[in-house]
């Protein structure tokens, strides 16, 4: 049942006329107005300038061929979309996904969460997206180098350090970066290095960006635990996913203190009581590719549940850093039996709505993905920094940088939502503090 203002009832339903079949669109923009009924009585100039109906549509919608040949000589084409939503922060920035659920639908409740999440940053840099359907599962190096030469040649001409930054998403890795900066700078003769970020060290990169957003989703963790006089030391950690989001929050946890005993793909989950094995996963998924499954068979305690719900693993602390809606409410009634304390987004809306709301009812510290998940896009501005000034930061620099916007996104979060009547609240928090930020500048820019 929403908790949408009546006030903002009409504004919600305008979304829903305009935006037919986007579901993922529509939950995403409902999760930010059911936050925003104080905050429109106390400025009705948000209301009457129209700022909700500008927010909720893109500035921009791009939607392209990506036609590439295989290995054997076929013709093959995929769709792509690049959504360049707000602006009014900074030049749009946002990640690339590359994974067969792409639609447009998908891409426009990435670039809208993304507006939100770089205010909390407190970095210049607007929000965007895209991506394509394209699989790069079982694909070859040189098949995913034509998909991304092709790609970047329609894409590269809306794209500029002070237009359009694309980063890495699902799908999206260094190498996939490396490919599209180089066919960026072919097309362009422009050694732009601030045009894309999640570059290797050798060509621009920053140290810490691939760690970013896992640490940055502890980072936060331990900031929610702290005001309540806790702390992740000798907390019972389960992770899903256990791609770079998942392994580097279950890297960072552990550094904590913490015992993080289970992480997941989509063919199933491993428990691993013994505590896992960082770097041997690390060696599962990203240099051998396999699946989950291979972990289990090299490490003898360790027990692999094909399928079922990582969920189900008991735990004090919850770091979902898989997909979309991939945390619904059956497993989240689970997680709070079973006695979870906190639950902090590491990838983008992995919680239904029926799960946040019982996790918020149970009173479980909860953290959405704008805020949690945050270090990642903001080592992205830090990398367009050190590009900006030909400059080059060590990895213990580049992590303190981290903490200190983390510490800070926590603090507008909380500080928001004590100001607004729902302290300890940091959806509420989260969606109110970055939305006042990109409304001003939105006002203040007139009507564009």
């Amino acid at each position: 049942m929403s908790r949408l203002d009546a006030a903002l009832q009409p504004h919600y339903e305008i979304v829903l006329a305009r935006n037919p079949g986007e579901a993922e669109f529509h939950q995403a923009v409902l999760e930010v107005l059911e936050s925003l009924g104080p905050v429109v009585r106390k400025h009705p100039e948000y209301v009457e300038e129209a700022v909700i109906e500008r927010l909720c549509e893109p500035e921009r919608q791009l939607i392209f061929r990506v036609p590439w040949t295989d290995d054997q000589g076929r013709v093959q084409m995929n769709r792509a979309f690049r959504v360049e939503f707000n602006s009014a922060l900074g030049p749009y920035k946002g990640g690339l996904r590359f994974h067969p659920s792409v639609y447009l639908g998908i891409v426009k409740f990435l670039g809208f969460e993304q507006i939100f999440k770089n205010a909390l940053t407190g970095m210049p840099i607007g929000g965007g997206k895209g991506g394509s359907d394209f699989d790069p599962k079982g694909r070859s190096d040189a098949e995913i180098m034509r998909f991304c030469q092709s790609l970047m040649t329609e894409l590269y001409r809306h794209l500029g350090e002070y237009t359009d930054v694309p980063a890495g998403d699902i799908g999206v890795g260094g190498r996939e970066i490396g490919y599209l900066f180089g066919q960026y700078k072919r097309i362009t003769n422009r050694y732009e290095s601030g045009v894309l970020t999640g570059k290797g060290l050798s060509y621009g990169g920053s140290q810490v960006r691939t760690e970013a957003t896992g640490y940055g989703t502890v980072f936060f963790t331990e900031q929610m635990l702290a005001a309540t006089g806790s702390s992740l030391s000798g907390r019972r950690v389960v992770v899903s996913g256990s791609g770079n989001v998942a392994i580097y929050a279950a890297q960072k946890a552990a550094a904590l203190g913490a015992h993080v005993v289970a992480c997941s793909d989509s063919s199933g989950y491993v428990v691993d009581e013994d505590g896992l094995d960082i770097g041997l996963l690390q060696q599962v998924k990203e240099v051998d590719r396999a699946r989950i499954s291979a972990y289990a068979e090299q490490r003898p305690k360790a027990e692999f549940v094909a399928g079922g719900s990582v969920w189900d693993v008991r735990c004090e602390v919850a770091l979902p850093c898989a997909t979309q809606n991939e945390l619904d409410g059956d497993a989240a009634r689970t997680l709070v039996e079973n006695g979870v304390l906190a639950v902090a987004e590491g990838a983008n809306m992995p919680c239904t709505p029926e799960a946040t709301r019982l996790f918020q009812e149970s009173k479980v510290l909860f953290a959405p993905g704008k805020a949690a998940n945050a270090g990642g896009v903001a080592t992205s501005a830090l990398e367009m920094q050190q590009n900006a000034s030909r400059d080059s930061w060590s990895f213990e620099h580049t992590e303190e940088r981290l903490r200190e916007i983390m510490v800070g996104v926590h603090e507008r979060c909380a500080a928001a939502a004590d100001e607004y009547g729902t302290p300890g609240n940091y959806v509420a928090g989260a969606n109110i503090s970055s939305f006042l930020q990109v409304a001003d500048a939105m006002l203040a820019l007139g009507v564009v």
